[in-house]
């Protein structure tokens, strides 16, 4: 696959590095020189110092051939104006934008024609937003990943010291969990690995349980974690992310939603009492307490040790940090976990401070960048692909495909599949059934399959599957 990337930030090198990795032929487009400079110097790709505002720059950059182009540079109109060039040459390449106003995301809701010819609009914050959400909803034990017209979860689970999964060896995971539940990817020392029924869990391990959502609390019990409900959340910061969280919070299905949230799941509170909005500036104080009449909203700076004391701030059942400055987030998660609130989430910005902030303490730490890169390949991936997620450390990725008719593996039982090297098959959706599929199962047009596998492994699953665009 051939992919214009048009800026060269976070979110474009970050895509670009996962697109190299898969071998896809790169060409990425940057205006400022030493962003395009530090691009040339870390990426094995075609990088033009320029603006991507011009057809002929984005000729230069193999518009003709392309399959897709992604723009994702810091101005919305920018990026629906480059898109909008693209879409004026005959049979041009898929398009996606990444926007940050709610008004362009409300022009591309299902039913809605195209705006300028994108194919696909990806809003950070709302991206964001939705996985602190599904977080919210199961308690904060631990990251969540849900799949959709399927009851069942990939859930991150750190283990305790003497917990039941302290020493317990994974063929034995299934006599001690009775609900249909399976073991897939186990972290430790800072390594991903496939575990076998001859490994043996261990204190300070993370390991993903794939369950079904009435079975994952349970499971976070045995593993150590205690589960409190969630009847007094702080969220720290009131701009655009922690805006759109207090509001998928605190909503109902009487109340009149934004436009923005027809892009939510459906969000139910489990058993939530009460939301606390913190923000430093006074002006944006005024307009959510206008927004938010249900909330408490308090003007205060989280760093003050005196207003935590005074406010009892440190009585939360969870904190949300939901800042511009991703350190302060860190920080004040941190702090207030030590002050006594019993759960807390942290919004970074990239991959490398998630580790960091885990090892602290963080509950749940939400890498925005890679989520934003998440929701672009599951647009790129083609129309078989119906999400990419990357677990773990970022080097191992959950995929849904769904198997073509013309699919190497058709007929193929699962015993039989020669899959990639740190490749397992965890899930398989036929019709409204869903299930942990066992060796004899037998791969059939249709069925949607759930896997997880090694960045670096889609020609394989290509060859497979047959999810080629």
């Amino acid at each position: 696959m051939r992919v214009i990337i048009v800026g060269a930030g976070l979110v474009g090198t970050q895509l670009a590095k996962y697109l190299i990795q898969e071998k896809h032929d790169v060409s990425l487009i940057e205006s400022n020189e030493e962003r395009a400079r530090h691009a040339s110097n870390r990426l094995d790709c075609l990088v033009l110092h320029d603006g991507g505002n011009s057809l002929s720059v984005l000729e230069e950059a193999g518009l003709d051939k392309a399959d897709a182009l992604v723009c994702v540079t810091g101005s919305d109109e920018v990026n629906m104006i480059i898109c909008g060039l693209a879409a004026s040459r005959q049979n041009g390449p898929l398009k996606i934008a990444r926007v940050r106003n709610d008004d362009y995301v409300w022009f591309n809701r299902p039913g809605t024609g195209r705006i300028l010819g994108i194919d696909h609009f990806v809003h950070p914050d709302v991206e964001a937003a939705r996985t602190v959400l599904d977080a919210v909803e199961h308690g904060a034990m631990g990251e969540i990943l849900s799949f959709a017209n399927t009851s069942y979860e990939l859930g991150s689970i750190d283990i305790a010291e003497k917990s039941a999964f302290d020493g317990l060896a994974v063929k034995d995971f299934r006599a001690l969990v009775k609900a249909e539940s399976l073991v897939t990817l186990l972290e430790r020392g800072g390594e991903c690995i496939l575990p076998s029924g001859s490994t043996t869990l261990m204190w300070k391990d993370r390991i993903y349980i794939l369950a079904k959502e009435e079975d994952m609390s349970g499971i976070f019990t045995l593993a150590g974690g205690l589960e409190k409900p969630l009847r007094k959340i702080g969220i720290v910061g009131g701009g655009r992310i922690g805006s759109l969280i207090a509001e998928g919070l605190l909503k109902n299905s009487e109340k009149k939603l934004p436009p923005v949230f027809s892009f939510f799941k459906s969000f139910i509170p489990k058993s939530i009492r009460r939301v606390i909005i913190i923000e430093k500036d006074y002006s944006l104080c005024k307009d959510l307490a206008a927004r938010f009449p249900e909330a408490l909203i308090l003007n205060e700076d989280i760093s003050d040790e005196s207003f935590v004391s005074e406010e009892r701030i440190d009585d939360l059942d969870l904190i949300i940090t939901a800042t511009a400055n991703q350190e302060l987030n860190m920080i004040a998660a941190l702090y207030l976990k030590s002050r006594g609130v019993h759960r807390a989430i942290a919004i970074v910005t990239g991959q490398g401070y998630t580790a960091i902030a885990r090892k602290l303490g963080v509950d749940v730490v939400l890498p925005r960048q890679s989520v934003v890169v998440d929701s672009i390949l599951s647009h790129l991936m083609g129309e078989r692909v119906k999400g990419v997620h990357r677990i773990g450390d970022g080097s191992t990725d959950s995929i849904e495909i769904e198997i073509s008719r013309n699919a190497a593996v058709l007929g193929t039982s699962l015993a039989r599949l020669r899959l990639p090297q740190g490749a397992l098959v965890m899930l398989v959706q036929r019709g409204e059934e869903s299930f942990i599929p066992t060796g004899d199962y037998v791969f059939t047009e249709k069925d949607r399959i759930i896997l997880i596998a090694k960045t670096g492994s889609e020609a394989d699953l290509e060859r497979l599957f047959g999810v080629s665009p």
